[in-house]
């Protein structure tokens, strides 16, 4: 900003300025003015979440351009210097969100990893000079080149003077940067829980297990858990990019919601993260949104009645006939909690679940356990599909909903399988729900299932129609539409999920940390450089 108000009103004595102003010629001042930007918009940003981290760095970054300003007498940039300082200190109670000091050490890893080889890049570049520049003066010239001078050294090529100048300040910059970058990263909460959060979630779970189907996801190891002063409700969440993603709806005793989120939500504000909430039925959105929070449907979740559940009439003929199919391939199908599974036959539920993972990333987030042979969960319900030649070729488990339901949960199957193998079990065991003690069984959720289902009608309106076609476009990459048709043919009872955040702008962030957590999408991170 400074810079730019400097070109309007600029001083008459450029003459102080000497080398500073050749370095700002062609690329390079491109370079720096791309990486200069690059910087205060990570400030701004950290700013804005008030951070007092970046506070600190404003103020002096501030100072410094204050001091090279009055040395050189640019006193209306000193003016406007003064008045920012001013402003930072008058505001400095504003900015009291915490970060994480292990990423002080990690900045200092970042600064000295690029800065080695900044200077070992640069002292390469300028070997090609006409003069035989000792090896510290040379050195000298670099350091001065990545801080945004010209190396005061002779070429045999103009154009490589040029290029050196370009590459130094370029190197000099990203150093910076990425520094900056990891000093004002957001904080990151370790996944590990205590063994007392972990009695408390199933503490919850086994008193108000039934309101939510979601609820027995919260034992993912990968999610935090923060409880309200009363202990008798939890959010369980995870921080995901500077997003703290809740999943679900709150736990525990509804009338505790309000103090559970509402402690969630002051941790988000401690440390800047951003709040949002993935897969809130409706009683929860409601929660969610008297905490400040707004709400947007999301999609729906299928939901099976067992206890009026059959396989007769037109509508379920699809079904009717791949599970025929299916059974008269030889196939079988053996439904039984975990807890009465041999040792040998959990053994064999855990090698083959893992030979038939179609992809080396674990997806899910709200609708995933993963805790397939665990002695932790003896209730989970496991589905084992045999063949005609007695391998096991399909493997479902799904987790308690409360004392009379189930949640889908884990889905594998060998693909040269016969085609309805999956149908196959998930009609065994809603067929099997006496023996199970089960009225109730949550399938998968289908995002904007509403869209597909009225895109496609005649008289939708050109709005819907153009959203229609891009859910299309996008199911060649994710499974929208193919989740939706998987779960319809079931004829089930669709329950309204919700996505809630604080304001509009926030909720493209939020729904990319949602994105992230089901593992669609992998965001690169600098793990590997700051540690």
């Amino acid at each position: 900003m400074f810079a730019l108000l400097d070109v309007i009103l600029p001083e008459r004595h450029i003459h102080h300025l000497n080398r500073t102003m050749d370095a700002l010629s062609d690329g390079t001042a491109f370079a720096a003015g791309m990486i200069a930007a690059g910087c205060m918009l990570l400030l701004a940003g950290a700013l804005k979440r008030r951070k007092r981290r970046a506070w600190v760095t404003m103020i002096i970054v501030t100072g410094i351009g204050l001091a090279a300003n009055v040395h050189i007498h640019r006193f209306r940039v000193v003016i406007l210097h003064l008045a920012l300082l001013g402003l930072l200190i008058w505001t400095r109670r504003d900015f009291t969100a915490r970060s994480q000091p292990r990423t002080k050490l990690a900045a200092v890893r970042v600064f000295l990893v690029m800065a080695t080889f900044s200077m070992a890049a640069g002292y390469l570049l300028t070997r090609r000079t006409t003069t035989d520049t000792p090896f510290l003066a040379r050195l000298e010239q670099v350091f001065l080149g990545l801080l945004g001078f010209t190396p005061d050294l002779t070429f045999r090529h103009p154009q490589s003077l040029t290029f050196t100048e370009i590459a130094l300040t370029t190197l000099g910059g990203l150093t910076a940067l990425l520094t900056i970058a990891t000093l004002l990263a957001p904080a990151r909460k370790p996944s590990q829980r205590s063994a007392e959060a972990e009695d408390g979630v199933r503490r919850l779970l086994g008193q108000w297990g039934e309101r939510d189907s979601l609820g027995y996801f919260a034992l993912r190891q990968d999610k935090g858990i923060i409880f309200s002063p009363s202990g008798k409700a939890a959010v369980a969440y995870r921080v995901v990019g500077g997003v703290s993603l809740a999943a679900a709806d709150p736990l525990g005793d509804p009338e505790a919601w309000p103090g559970a989120i509402t402690a969630w939500l002051a941790e988000a504000d401690q440390y800047a993260w951003t709040p949002g909430v993935i897969g809130a039925s409706e009683d929860g959105a409601i929660a969610y949104r008297r905490a400040g929070l707004d709400a947007l449907e999301l999609g729906d979740e299928a939901v099976l009645d067992l206890t009026t559940f059959s396989l007769n009439g037109r509508s379920m003929r699809v079904v009717r006939q791949a599970v025929n199919r299916v059974g008269r391939c030889g196939y079988t199908l053996d439904v039984r909690r975990q807890r009465e599974l041999s040792e040998t036959e959990r053994a064999e539920l855990v090698q083959t679940a893992q030979r038939l993972r179609g992809e080396e990333v674990e997806r899910g987030f709200s609708m995933a356990l993963g805790r397939v042979g665990c002695d932790d969960d003896p209730e989970i319900v496991i589905a084992r599909v045999r063949d005609g030649e007695d391998r096991l070729v399909a493997v479902l488990s799904f987790v308690p909903w409360g004392t009379d339901g189930l949640s889908l949960d884990l889905m594998r199957r060998d693909r040269a399988s016969e085609n309805g193998t999956v149908e196959f079990a998930i009609v065994g065991v809603a067929q099997a729900a006496g023996k199970l003690g089960v009225r109730r069984m949550s399938l998968n959720f289908a995002v904007f299932r509403s869209v597909f289902e009225r895109g496609a009608r005649v008289g939708a309106g050109p709005v819907l129609r153009l959203w229609h076609r891009t859910l299309l476009l996008a199911s060649r990459w994710w499974q929208i539409e193919s989740l939706y048709r998987a779960n319809a043919k079931y004829n089930p009872d669709w329950e309204p999920r919700f996505v809630c955040f604080r304001k509009a702008g926030e909720l493209p962030r939020v729904g990319m940390a949602a994105l992230e957590a089901e593992a669609f999408i992998k965001f690169p991170r600098l793990r590997w450089l700051a540690g």
